[in-house]
């Protein structure tokens, strides 16, 4: 009988753009990979507003930023995972070199995190970085800063797009690049990556339509694509990606929400199934989990349906380890919704109970 570790950030403390802050930390949750039954394992605080994570490959650390209002500069915190408890061991922490961290990602090997900041104060405030990264020691442990870039432009939304918003981070499947998609500006940030000592040199770019508000992306795991979910637009961007150049084109623009929708609903997490037929969206305002299909030959997407996400305002959601499941954390109704997948038709079906927990904002997996 497989079971799956599952770590839920939350909001613990005020921000104006969240409806309340009923979360205590990071929660952990042992799920029985068949049943859908969850053994709640304790919460670790001590830390405020753990809104994003992530694990590395290996399942042996977690890292969650800390978005808080009115700090010049967030923080990402590394735990160690107990896969037998579920515990988190604090290691140590680091400053983002910006305000308001919205995401992380590890590279291909560990060695790296990168972390990026949405930025809501005047960019003459120090340090106003958008994308840090650091170099992560064997055991978890993160070390300053050795690679900081800031992001200058606006977009066409003067209340949306006054300046950078970076909101997401990734390294391509071939560890060459950094990309970074950047609210603010309309645009896909691409930087060359120096595996030796962590530096980013500047690459290139790829402007998405105007007003688009890319939030954000994935790769696709097999095919030469990439896709970008535009939080204003409601849209999904389908990308050919050029490893060798490190460069995007843009496909095509397809609506996440029918049109009625557009105006009360925005875009949140965007992932792909593991077998890579198919992608999916969040839809806060909606409140629907999208699904597309993923054309092999062109890389383009057609919309197939629109589940209930199980809850209001479904901000993140991710596969556990085995791909049989969805789980959905969905932030304003203090609960994560778990879904079964079905491989052949892409359905997703209510499984199990909801998991009560407050204010869920990201969700993590590790194969228990």
């Amino acid at each position: 009988m497989s079971k799956s570790l599952l770590f839920v950030g939350s909001c613990n403390r005020a921000l104006p753009y969240f409806a309340k802050a009923n979360g205590k930390g990071i929660a952990a949750f042992r799920i029985d990979d068949e049943t859908g039954a969850v053994e709640a394992l304790g919460v670790t605080e001590g830390i405020d507003n753990p809104t994003f994570l992530a694990t590395t490959a290996d399942g042996k650390t977690l890292c969650a930023t800390s978005e808080v209002l009115g700090w010049n500069e967030g923080t990402i915190t590394a735990y160690a995972i107990d896969r037998e408890t579920g515990n988190l061991s604090y290691i140590d922490k680091q400053p983002t070199r910006g305000d308001i961290a919205a995401h992380l990602s590890f590279d291909a090997a560990s060695r790296y995190v990168a972390s990026v900041n949405y930025s809501v104060g005047p960019t003459t405030a120090w340090p106003n970085r958008a994308v840090v990264v650091y170099p992560m020691a064997a055991d978890g442990e993160l070390g300053p800063p050795v690679a900081e870039v800031s992001h200058a432009g606006k977009g066409t939304d003067p209340v949306r797009q006054d300046r950078s918003h970076a909101h997401c981070v990734r390294w391509t499947p071939d560890n060459r690049f950094v990309v970074v998609a950047d609210l603010g500006l309309d645009k896909l940030v691409i930087y060359a990556f120096d595996t030796a000592t962590g530096g980013l040199t500047p690459h290139g770019e790829l402007a998405m339509p105007p007003g688009s508000g890319p939030r954000h992306f994935a790769f696709h795991p097999t095919l030469p694509f990439a896709y970008a979910v535009n939080e204003m637009a409601s849209t999904v961007a389908s990308l050919a990606f050029d490893a060798r150049a490190g460069s995007f084109k843009l496909l095509g623009v397809e609506a996440t929400v029918p049109a009625a929708a557009l105006g009360h609903s925005h875009c949140s997490a965007i992932k792909i199934a593991p077998s890579g037929k198919r992608l999916f969206v969040g839809n806060r305002g909606e409140d629907t989990i999208a699904r597309f299909d993923i054309d092999p030959a062109t890389g383009l997407t057609t919309r197939a349906e629109a589940t209930p996400a199980g809850g209001k305002t479904p901000r993140d959601f991710a596969f556990d380890p085995s791909g049989k499941y969805l789980a959905v954390a969905n932030q304003d109704n203090d609960q994560v919704a778990l879904f079964r997948y079905d491989a052949a038709s892409g359905a997703l079906t209510p499984f199990g109970a909801p998991i009560a927990t407050g204010t869920p904002t990201a969700i993590a997996f590790v194969a228990a």
